[in-house]
């Protein structure tokens, strides 16, 4: 599934720390990305403690992803100069990552916050990027929508990675090449 989001022009790659396998596996991908993605950055998101947020970036992980606030987590990366993208829903969130020195915020979920949330807030903070995921559609009204907003970038998650349904082969992920194809033409060009 990398490799067909690679072939399809993705060069930023977030792996979910989800499950007992997570770090394992998370190394294994490192690996392969060493040896045949070049270019591609690949981080490592729902982390919630600086402890884990460590262990992953021992193990090559280019950047942070959290669905939280932890300043703590800061600590661990901004020093190393590692990015860490912590996920935010409010103001007050907003406000403690700006604080801890995020220089990206993840609006978690955006699927509930909406394009119009982010319109509204983008002027409290001036200096900090957004990055809508959690609901997102890969869609080209949604993505424009967004886009249109203010976001930077927009974090796809399950929604990218649904076979359709009249797809006659799962198994060689070229629809999934395609559609990051796609996809990649609505992404702002700065």
């Amino acid at each position: 599934m990398v490799r067909a989001c690679y072939n399809g022009g993705i060069r930023i790659f977030e792996f979910t720390n989800r499950g007992t396998k997570a770090l394992n596996t998370f190394k294994k991908l490192v690996d392969y990305r060493n040896k045949y993605l070049p270019g591609l950055y690949l981080g490592i998101g729902t982390i919630m403690t600086p402890e884990l947020a460590l262990e992953y970036l021992q193990s090559g992980a280019d950047f942070i992803v959290s669905p939280i606030v932890n300043p703590a987590i800061a600590e661990v990366t901004l020093k190393r100069n590692i990015l860490w993208i912590p996920g935010c829903m409010t103001p007050t969130e907003i406000s403690i990552a700006e604080n801890a020195g995020a220089p990206l915020i993840k609006l978690f979920p955006g699927s509930i916050v909406g394009p119009d949330f982010l319109k509204n807030i983008k002027p409290l903070f001036p200096s900090l990027l957004f990055m809508p995921t959690g609901g997102i559609g890969f869609e080209k009204e949604s993505l424009n929508a967004w886009f249109s907003k203010g976001a930077v970038a927009i974090g796809l998650g399950s929604n990218l990675f649904q076979a359709p349904t009249d797809s006659s082969t799962t198994d060689n992920y070229d629809w999934l090449t395609r559609r990051c194809q796609e996809i990649s033409l609505f992404a702002p060009s700065s």
